[in-house]
């Protein structure tokens, strides 16, 4: 099938021809006519499928002129970057059609995106806070929203945004199309579904789990930090073949310490990407791999979803994630759309469990590669790599050497007191100075 087969217009078939797409993938050519026939609808498809198209196609098919530009179109997704590459995407195919499109996201002034909604918005994407930020303080109106598309699905959850998703429900009109896609479906968001859908269709491009095929998945089994970085350092010294790659790590204290261990081998090819670093820089390293000025973006898994980075030729799992999920998404950020692309893990004994996991969720096995016979093999263990040695704290109470006790002092002399027993001619001789005697008796 052809974009020509499907029930599109002159603008957007225009769009298509420019941006050089022809055919839909899977998902895309499942829910067009789904979508377009006004039922809510499940979507569920591995990152790289194209699912972003998907539903933007047809909501754009159906949106209707409007002179005050009332949101019609309502797009949640997890991420700012997210945000920002749905919101492209949209604009890519509206280049022939007269709409207002716009993103907003938390962590920069609230003021220019209240101004921005205020004025109307045809199609706003937005992060959940920000967006429940903007309609409570009045300057969004969601009255006139007829379909909700909620992007990432999974990740929204797994982010804690579940709260502001079902205040975000009570603002929007009762009658309206629901659309839902997600990489995975949980039993948190079948209850949202059922609560807040009504009768969906669901369209499933892949089973949940089931790696893009035209990923080659392979392993090293190293073990531990510094033989993974000597054995990163060998890999990406092939400048040819390793020409854009993404090296992905569980924390941001890891992925600085990945990037500060090769920097000094690869100046100025590297990057690294993670939740302490500041919205600007984010943008701008993504864009900058995105157009190869780097070579090497390190990064959590902030990106290991979501966002649509071209042409990426390997992915590295420096350390294997505890959720089987996101080792799919991480691995889904090469071999996207039509392009094949590479895979590999580097496995401790450590992280034997959670490979186990990985390879039940895909139902397949990993194929281990040997080392290079050049490889440098490290003993040296890493802090959080030693172990640790746990012993019970016994208390031992200390013995009271001071018989006073604590708040004891001396008295002063004038305070102290003697029991002495004195006579009263010793009295009298103390007080007056001499004897005092009563004198005789009067006859």
């Amino acid at each position: 099938m052809n974009f020509s087969d499907l029930n599109l217009n002159k603008p957007l078939k225009n769009a298509l021809d420019d941006l050089g797409y022809s055919q839909p993938t899977l998902i895309q050519e499942k829910a067009f006519s789904v979508i377009m026939s006004g039922k809510d609808v499940i979507g569920i498809a591995q990152t790289g499928t194209g699912k972003t198209i998907a539903y933007i196609l047809p909501c754009l098919r159906l949106l209707e002129f409007s002179n005050d530009h009332y949101t019609q179109i309502l797009i949640i997704v997890p991420t700012r970057e997210l945000v920002i590459q749905v919101v492209e995407e949209v604009k890519k195919l509206t280049t022939y059609i007269n709409v207002i499109v716009a993103g907003v996201y938390g962590g920069v002034n609230i003021k220019p995106q209240m101004d921005l909604v205020y004025n109307g918005v045809d199609i706003l994407v937005a992060t959940p806070g920000r967006l429940l930020d903007l309609t409570l303080n009045g300057s969004l109106k969601l009255k006139s929203v007829k379909r909700l598309v909620i992007d990432e699905m999974d990740e929204l959850l797994d982010l804690g945004f579940r709260s502001q998703l079902t205040r975000v429900f009570s603002f929007l009109p009762a009658k309206r199309q629901n659309l839902l896609f997600s990489a995975t479906i949980t039993d948190e968001i079948e209850i949202l579904i059922s609560e807040f859908f009504n009768t969906p269709v669901t369209i499933e491009a892949a089973p949940t789990g089931t790696p893009v095929d035209k990923i080659q998945q392979s392993m090293y089994l190293v073990p531990n930090y510094n033989t993974k970085i000597n054995l990163l350092k060998l890999l990406l010294s092939d400048r040819e073949v390793f020409s854009k790659v993404m090296v992905f790590a569980a924390t941001k204290k890891l992925a600085d310490q990945i990037f500060n261990s090769i920097n000094e081998k690869f100046p100025e090819e590297i990057a690294v990407i993670h939740s302490n670093k500041s919205q600007n820089l984010r943008f701008e390293t993504v864009n900058n791999f995105q157009k190869e000025e780097i070579r090497i973006l390190i990064a959590t898994d902030i990106i290991a979803r979501g966002i649509n980075i071209s042409e990426v030729t390997h992915v590295f799992n420096f350390d294997m994630p505890e959720s089987p999920e996101t080792y799919i998404h991480r691995i889904g950020r090469t071999g996207r759309v039509d392009k094949t692309g590479t895979a590999i893990a580097f496995v401790s004994d450590s992280e034997k469990e959670s490979l186990e996991r990985i390879e039940t969720l895909m139902n397949q096995k990993i194929p281990v590669i040997q080392c290079p016979d050049d490889l440098l093999f490290s003993d040296v263990l890493t802090e959080d790599e030693k172990p640790k040695i746990s012993m019970k704290a016994v208390l031992i109470k200390q013995l009271n050497t001071d018989p006073a006790g604590a708040s004891f002092h001396e008295k002063k002399d004038k305070n102290k007191k003697v029991n002495i027993k004195m006579s009263r001619a010793q009295t009298q001789r103390l007080k007056y100075g001499k004897p005092k005697t009563r004198g005789q008796k009067k006859p």
